[in-house]
């Protein structure tokens, strides 16, 4: 079995993968919405103490698989330093204590192996990786062969949402709530343009949505719940449509037969139907994970942990480090 680790930002996660089976034994996450809503936002160095409360409490709830162990796997970029720490250590300390190698797990891979959770792989496929931090159209070939064929020249697509909610006064995590509003306005009413729909890039941008939100916002009643919701819908029309005109763009140059989305963003329904129906267009297979792990957990991390072990891809005690503003 494999123990792995993920501290990336807010979520405290761990959890055990038989290698052979795939099969995931245990799986616990501890959430720290409620202690960073009164900020609006993550804050880094308490979330990192948090992290180092809830990550041993959760550790001792799987010490049952410790004699069957044969490797520990962790979150080591990309993410925010110093929570990125909190899972580093403890997976060193591990490694030290129980005398087992270590794998060092790129965030946005897991991503990537969250389609695979309790499966076996399924490659060559298209990925279109959205969350707070990233928006991206990523080509994974094989396991060796995964690289980014385009990503946002600035805010991400779960980011813009997360701003959106702000700028509305909407509790955090914004990202859901601007998603529930939407389905009660009407998203025709304020024509947002969508961004760099007139460019031949293959690129993502959602500064510029965000700016003429905000600029809408400055015009409508703030205690209406109709204008709110209308705000909320017509944005996410907009951010979705961004999405979909670029990889329309790119299903057309390529011969796609496998797509995916991915990412804490990709829980989001209207995103999901969208695609569902752009993909029945081009006839693709279109492929999702479980809600449950779309966003940040320790369960991805262990199945990509499982064919690294499988491919004997361990990082020496020396060279693992927090590396923040990694991608691939």
């Amino acid at each position: 079995m494999i123990l792995s680790i993920e501290s990336s930002c807010d979520d405290s996660s761990i959890a055990v993968t038989d290698i052979k089976t795939k099969k995931l034994l245990f799986h616990k996450k501890i959430s720290q919405e409620l202690e960073h809503s009164k900020y609006g936002g993550v804050v880094p160095e308490l979330a990192a103490r948090l992290h180092a409360v809830t990550l041993p409490k959760i550790l001792e709830d799987a010490k049952a698989y410790f004699d069957d162990l044969k490797a520990i796997a962790v979150t080591n970029e990309p993410g925010l330093s110093v929570t990125l720490m909190e899972g580093v250590t403890m997976a060193k300390a591990l490694g030290i204590s129980l005398k087992l190698p270590l794998i060092a797990v790129n965030h946005l891979k897991g991503h990537i192996y969250s389609l695979f959770i309790e499966k076996e792989v399924l490659f060559p496929q298209t990925i279109l990786l959205i969350s707070g931090g990233h928006t991206a159209i990523i080509e994974a070939d094989s396991f060796h062969d995964i690289k980014v064929i385009a990503s946002s020249l600035d805010d991400s697509f779960g980011e813009s949402f997360d701003k959106v909610a702000k700028m509305l006064s909407l509790e955090y995590p914004g990202g859901p709530i601007v998603e529930k509003l939407a389905r009660e306005g009407d998203e025709n009413r304020f024509a947002f343009t969508i961004p760099l729909s007139n460019s031949p890039k293959l690129a993502f941008s959602y500064s510029g949505i965000k700016n003429q939100v905000r600029l809408q916002i400055e015009k409508i009643d703030r205690n209406s719940k109709k204008d709110i919701a209308d705000v909320c819908a017509s944005f996410q029309k907009t951010a979705t449509a961004h999405l979909l005109q670029k990889c329309k763009k790119y299903f057309r140059q390529k011969n796609i037969k496998d797509f995916a989305l991915v990412g804490g963003a990709s829980a989001n329904l209207y995103v999901r139907e969208k695609f569902q129906n752009l993909c029945r267009e081009f006839d693709i297979t279109m492929h999702t994970a479980k809600l449950r792990y779309c966003s940040d957990n320790a369960a991805m991390i262990g199945r990509y942990a499982c064919e690294a072990y499988e491919k004997a891809v361990f990082t020496p005690l020396e060279e693992l480090k927090a590396n923040p503003r990694s991608t691939f």
